[in-house]
């Protein structure tokens, strides 16, 4: 899990490198090419494309693809406004949207503990984000609804079978936002790549390969109530890769609001956990 939080972080710092460069849908439609082509490769290697699923499935698939488009269309925008290290601590109450989500459209039961635990990270998600008299800026906006769509992506994916192969999801994700970024980038004029674009891009599609692959295998071999814990450690590679490659280190209040949604996170994992476990002893 650590290190598929540290794949993902380096590419998002890899994309944020090259967005000043670069149109934002150019940048999605060219590394979406490339993430593509490795993860079709990566799947086929592990016999794990399967298209025959039921038309339930297919319904859940076709939501959970147009969740990812305007989550990853919201997040790079976000990305390309806001420090690295404030995005992703945004990204970090995604275990409180979806313990909430799970209670208003799944019908979960939450106790009021988890729900004081979800208020408060709010709290801390407002710290971070600091909406003046205006309302939020323009990167907030992006990253409140890049939370909103991954949590959306989150729950459907909660709703399929068991027998729609991860691998194969991820690739339907990968293509429909490649072919959404390509039919937005026809009205873009593009702009001429050099090698070292060609290369930040190509190291990018790597990373997603990689964090892909390594959340792949913690779901087959970790406990998923032991491992989520450790997505937090994406907010310090994020700290640490904003500092060293754009000199953004957070304030103080930032580091405050981090601080809150990683605590209340960990409460609402640790809780979810214990309940499950005592769900599971005999009466």
């Amino acid at each position: 899990m650590m290190g598929s939080m540290a794949a993902f972080t380096f590419n998002d710092t890899l994309v944020k490198v090259i967005g000043g460069q670069l149109p934002l849908f150019q940048i999605i439609s060219l590394r979406g090419l490339l993430a593509t082509s490795l993860i079709f490769l990566l799947a086929r290697t592990l016999g794990k494309l399967r298209f025959n699923l039921q038309r339930r499935d297919w319904g859940l698939v076709a939501a959970r693809c147009a969740s990812e488009i305007g989550a990853t269309y919201c997040f790079l925008a976000a990305l390309m406004i806001m420090p690295i290290a404030n995005i992703t601590a945004v990204l970090q109450a995604l275990p409180l949207t979806v313990t909430l989500g799970a209670a208003v459209f799944l019908g979960e039961e939450v106790g009021w503990r988890r729900m004081a635990a979800i208020l408060l990270g709010f709290c801390g998600v407002l710290l971070i984000v600091r909406p003046g008299p205006d309302g939020f800026s323009e990167g907030a906006l992006y990253a409140l609804l890049a939370v909103a769509f991954v949590t959306a992506r989150d729950l459907t994916t909660r709703r399929m079978s068991s027998e729609v192969p991860s691998l194969t999801v991820t690739l339907l994700a990968s293509i429909s936002v490649t072919v959404f970024a390509l039919i937005c980038s026809l009205g873009v004029e593009w702009e001429p790549v050099s090698l070292s674009q060609v290369m930040l891009l190509a190291g990018a599609a790597v990373f997603i390969l990689g964090g892909y692959s390594l959340s792949v295998m913690v779901m087959r071999v970790g406990e998923i109530s032991f491992v989520s814990p450790f997505r937090y450690t994406g907010l310090i590679w994020a700290i640490l890769l904003g500092w060293l490659v754009f000199g953004d280190w957070p304030d103080g209040l930032t580091l405050l609001g981090a601080v809150i949604v990683v605590g209340t996170g960990l409460f609402t994992v640790i809780r979810e956990r214990r309940q499950a476990q005592a769900a599971q002893k005999p009466v």
